[in-house]
């Protein structure tokens, strides 16, 4: 178990130093905004289900975003694993398959981003019902 987390404390170490030379900052400023936008549309549904939206929309400006894909980086995968990596250690549960998706803002200042989130509309709100009572038959 403590392999695992040396892993995960490298992996993370090296992709803050990787985000740090592309952005010119560190990327837990991106990382706590998508963080807070999820625990901020946190619903509670019962005792033992909080629901999170499940695709999130990061804006990054136009040159950050130029750079990142021109290098072919993994930036949206890496920061779904972040997600998911939060939303398991506060025992949410996603409205349907996470998704972080990131797109060029040509009007954002230099270095800045913007954050949102929602539920994906293929999930209906009957097929989500469902599955929590499912949920909750298992446990």
């Amino acid at each position: 178990m403590r392999a695992l987390s040396a892993l995960e404390l490298t992996l993370e170490h090296h992709w803050e130093a990787f985000w740090a030379r592309i952005v010119g900052k560190e990327p837990v400023e991106l990382v706590a905004a998508l963080r807070r936008e999820c625990d901020d549309h946190a619903v509670v549904c019962s005792k033992r289900l909080v629901v999170v939206p499940n695709a999130y929309d990061v804006e990054l400006d136009a040159t950050v975003h130029d750079e990142l894909t021109r290098r072919g980086s993994r930036v949206g995968q890496a920061l779904t694993d972040n997600l998911a990596r939060h939303a398991e250690h506060r025992g949410y549960e996603w409205a349907g398959p996470l998704t972080v998706h990131i797109a060029r803002a040509p009007k954002l200042p230099n270095g800045r981003y913007r954050v949102a989130s929602r539920v994906m509309p293929h999930v209906s709100a009957r097929e989500f019902e469902h599955a929590a009572r499912q949920d909750g038959h298992r446990r």
